[in-house]
């Protein structure tokens, strides 16, 4: 009898047990769908989840928050911006406490390039959420676009006093940068090596900035570091091998080119470097078949058309020259080294005219440049204006004193001494120009040695006045900015991405090595 009674019993708690289970809580019809449209868009499957977005909307008449919010993210990964910004603004309508709700309007409207409009709805968001570090990051990126450094500088150091980030460190770099406040910059990079000392983006900007301030020790050490951390990363190659390359070692530049080839074989900067090695090595045809390839990818890069005319100058192709040079004062019609050096193609294709005008406009632009007047100079001399060639000689010892006064360890190119020197003695100049001789480790551009094996060439001889050119860019080398600092200054960040790119960098003298983009 106990027998029977026992089932019976654990059959009727079981049963209790079951009556007792709590039920699953009915999810209100507007967002019972929520989490599959949620699944379907982390999977990325954007088809299935606009339909059930579709269906979803169609049930609650259009009043689901959520399915209007992931529909617009949709549509604006599509590039319909316009569509995902109105149906945000829905969003922000049905539920108009949301900072996310802000914050996607504000990208969208940032994204269409109405950078005062995001602002405006930045600060709205702001007020909801006082500290975000998305919002005030994103209000920095947004006044740096409308040059507004001042206000970019403080949101960006309000977004790392609440959250160091990265993304932040490098836009607030960028700002310096583009402000001409490099010190600041170096400043924030430190601190951003200090933060993520394996970021290599930021140890090769530093490297740069340093190699621009001409502080090389600490430059390999950063460029290095980034090196170590990631032996691929083709910009820190690229500025290693600028590096020695300034310094003439052109092999060694060259083995470091051959890896940054590997990953980025289409890189203008790369190829201009490695036909500038070439240039220095003599070898001349493929100098212009490398500087000819930067130029197919890059067409409107000055520096390539530059170094292109500097070439075709130094294999006396003068037509070809003027073809190129003419084409870089199109591109940058405010450098007074470009109107040199189509005065001295002009002056080998026998244009008197043309040349004295070239040279007066290169005069007129360049403010400390000696080579410039040193040229001009013997231009005159030779055409019998000795008066204003003494001018010209003058005004050049003026700049030479002005660099030496400016640096201790200038050195210039022992082909711009000689001829100032056989020029002084023809203008029977009293006082001889006192150079800073260069050290025994020196070293020129292998063509700069012309002259001096030919002393006997008379002075400003078309020869000689060609040979002088072509050493421009190791003059430039010497006395200005060291490679390492390549790229025109400061390329747009993509707009797609709020957080801005890497930094670029102040552009060296054309015919110096440039590391990558």
């Amino acid at each position: 009898m106990a027998d029977e009674e026992k089932p019976a019993e654990l059959s009727a708690s079981g049963e209790a047990k079951k009556r007792r289970a709590p039920k699953a809580p009915e999810l209100p019809i507007v967002e019972r769908r929520n989490w599959l449209i949620h699944q379907h868009y982390i999977r990325k499957d954007y088809e299935t989840c606009k339909v059930i977005i579709k269906t979803q909307l169609q049930e609650t008449n259009g009043m689901c928050e959520y399915a209007i919010y992931v529909q617009a993210l949709i549509l604006r990964l599509e590039g319909r911006i316009q569509e995902s910004l109105e149906l945000l603004q829905s969003c922000a309508i049905l539920n108009p406490s949301s900072t996310d709700n802000l914050k996607q309007v504000a990208r969208s409207l940032f994204l269409l390039g109405k950078h005062k409009a995001a602002i405006e709805v930045y600060h709205e968001a702001a007020r909801l959420c006082d500290k975000d570090w998305e919002i005030s990051h994103n209000l920095g990126v947004c006044f740096f676009f409308i040059k507004d450094f001042k206000n970019a500088e403080e949101h960006l150091n309000t977004a790392l006093q609440i959250n160091k980030h990265d993304k932040t460190f490098m836009m607030l770099g960028k700002v310096h940068l583009v402000a001409g406040e490099t010190d600041k910059a170096i400043e924030v990079f430190k601190r951003a090596v200090e933060f993520s000392p394996e970021n290599t983006d930021h140890l090769s900007t530093l490297g740069l900035l340093y190699l621009q301030l001409r502080k090389y020790q600490k430059a390999f050490e950063h460029l290095g570091n980034a090196l170590t951390f990631d032996p691929n990363n083709y910009k820190a190659i690229l500025a290693a091998g600028s590096m020695m390359q300034t310094h003439g070692d052109f092999d060694v530049a060259m083995n470091k080119y051959r890896v940054a080839a590997c990953a980025v074989p289409e890189s203008p900067p790369l190829w201009n470097n490695i036909g500038m090695c070439f240039f220095g090595k003599k070898k001349y045809v493929a100098a212009i078949s490398c500087l000819k390839r930067a130029n197919y990818l890059s067409p409107f890069d000055w520096k390539v058309l530059y170094n292109l005319g500097l070439v075709h100058l130094t294999m006396q192709q003068y037509a070809s020259a003027f073809h190129f040079l003419s084409a870089a004062i199109s591109l940058n019609p405010r450098m007074g080294e470009l109107y040199m050096l189509l005065a001295v193609a002009l002056t080998n294709l026998e244009d008197v005219e043309n040349s004295t005008r070239a040279y007066e406009q290169a005069v007129n632009l360049d403010e400390s440049n000696p080579l410039v007047n040193l040229n001009f100079a013997i231009f005159l001399y030779n055409h019998g204006d000795k008066t204003a060639a003494l001018d010209q000689y003058q005004e050049m010892q003026r700049k030479v004193n002005i660099l030496q006064d400016s640096s201790s360890n200038l050195e210039f190119d022992p082909e711009l001494m000689d001829m100032a020197q056989k020029l002084g003695a023809a203008l029977q100049v009293g006082e001889s120009l006192q150079w800073t001789k260069p050290g025994k480790d020196s070293k020129s551009k292998p063509h700069s040695a012309t002259l001096a094996k030919s002393p006997s060439a008379p002075l400003g001889t078309n020869q000689a006045l060609g040979q002088a050119m072509s050493s421009a860019a190791s003059y430039n080398k010497n006395i200005q900015l060291p490679a390492g600092v390549s790229k025109s200054l400061f390329a747009a960040p993509d707009p797609e991405a709020e957080v801005g790119n890497d930094p670029g960098l102040p552009a060296d003298p054309p015919g110096s090595p440039q590391p990558a983009v």
